[in-house]
């Protein structure tokens, strides 16, 4: 009997509940959309971040050893010691290795070059090599992947070229150097013609620097197999509460706490376990990195959050108003089901089970046409698909069911206050 109750209200009120199914779709799609972005949003965001730079730097362990007296670095050890190149691949053997999009080892030198009047730095790195992981993945090593802001006029080095080199935007001002230009780069004990590739511009200190493949300056030094410092780039969730306090080390950190910091992509969990990979290293986030991101990614979330909740009080008034004329066009069919012995709840029950119906199935069509419009704002913002989590079907279902009985309560209201008698004698 109250299944065909059901029934009959929707035949008899199609279009009406049509409606009300429509603003349920319109509702439950944009939900939908928001909440699958927002799931996807802080990648999305934290790769398109990564194009500015690295948010992590390696470096030996007296490199940590402070001994700044006004502002003068004394330690006796800087630039002294140095890394194993061999030990890099163990960056991508942590937990979190498949967050390490890519790293950059650096040696930099004070070289002797012609027409110079002091002193040059010349940087040795890796540009763009493959390195070969245990699982036949192939990842490329160099400044090419974590800083795609380097220009280049001319042509890029080969990494195992030993007579190619760049030269900084401003050292070829000051040098007169060109693309074609060949000079000779002077140390103790070792001299070597190259040739200027092409010239760099990053906007940065590099500008001033002869950068060249990191052979050829371990050669050039004669120091074989070293490196002073490693530029990383990784994929990282915005810092909150728990990794700030992290920040001076893990040490304030219970076990539950610790688990939960080590098995999450702070920045800071990242830096801790590539510190446990790499001997004798010292791992710093770059704290101003790592906090634009969050603070970035946080806003957008926030912003996703009041657009949902303005959505779901917009749907929830335009249902309680299509709810409202119902109840007025039904009053003498709900005055004679009280009349014969209907109570007040299975009154309320009859139009609750229709505020469900209309919103299970608005809510599945929502979710449908949600997934599809966060691909297309997916497309349009980041240039690549958006991953569907399935939760936000039941999630997206279970707001539109609640939208639709929230917009019942007021009905409910008038339900209450209908008197048999008098909206049988047409009195209202």
């Amino acid at each position: 009997m109250f299944l065909a109750m059901v029934r009959q209200s929707f035949l008899r009120g199609r279009r009406r509940k049509a409606l009300a199914v429509a603003t349920i779709i319109l509702a439950a799609s944009l939900i939908t959309a928001l909440m699958n972005l927002s799931i996807g949003v802080g990648d999305k965001m934290a790769k398109e971040m990564k194009s500015y730079g690295a948010n992590i730097t390696v470096a030996p362990n007296s490199e940590s050893i402070s001994l700044d007296i006004d502002g003068v670095d004394f330690n006796p050890l800087k630039g002294q010691v140095f890394l194993e190149e061999r030990d890099l691949p163990k960056i991508k053997d942590i937990f979190w290795h498949n967050n390490i999009i890519g790293f950059a080892p650096f040696l930099k030198v004070a070289a002797e070059v012609a027409g110079a009047d002091g002193p040059v730095p010349l940087l040795g790195t890796r540009f763009d090599v493959p390195l070969l992981l245990s699982e036949d993945e192939e990842f490329r090593v160099g400044v090419r992947a974590i800083n795609p802001y380097w220009q280049v006029r001319g042509r890029w080095p080969e990494d195992e070229d030993r007579a190619g080199v760049l030269a900084g935007a401003e050292l070829a001002r000051r040098l007169r150097l060109d693309v074609g230009s060949r000079i000779a780069v002077r140390m103790p004990g070792a001299e070597r013609l190259v040739t200027v590739n092409g010239i760099l511009h990053t906007g940065g200190p590099e500008e001033s620097f002869l950068v060249a493949p990191l052979p050829l300056v371990q050669e050039l030094a004669s120091l074989p197999g070293k490196i002073q410092n490693v530029s990383v780039s990784a994929l990282t969730v915005p810092e909150d509460r728990l990794s700030r306090r992290t920040r001076n080390g893990s040490d304030a950190l219970d076990a539950l706490e610790y688990d939960l910091w080590y098995c999450t992509a702070y920045v800071s969990s990242i830096a801790h376990q590539i510190e446990e990979a790499i001997p004798n290293s010292t791992v710093r986030p770059i704290w101003q990195v790592a906090a634009s991101e969050g603070t970035v990614i946080k806003k957008l979330q926030l912003l996703m959050l009041v657009v949902t909740v303005a959505v779901f009080i917009a749907s929830g008034l335009g249902i309680s108003s299509l709810m409202i004329t119902t109840i007025m066009e039904r009053s003498r069919e709900i005055g004679l089901m009280k009349a014969l012995g209907a109570s007040e709840a299975e009154v309320h029950l009859l139009f609750l089970a229709e505020s469900v119906v209309v919103g299970g199935v608005g809510g599945l069509l929502g979710c449908a046409g949600g997934a599809a419009l966060s691909q297309v704002i997916g497309l349009s913002i980041f240039g690549s698909t958006v991953a569907f989590n399935p939760v936000a079907v039941p999630v997206g279902v279970a707001v539109s069911v609640l939208i639709a009985l929230a917009g019942s309560l007021m009905p409910a209201r008038l339900i209450s206050r209908l008197h048999p008698a008098e909206v049988l004698h047409g009195r209202r």
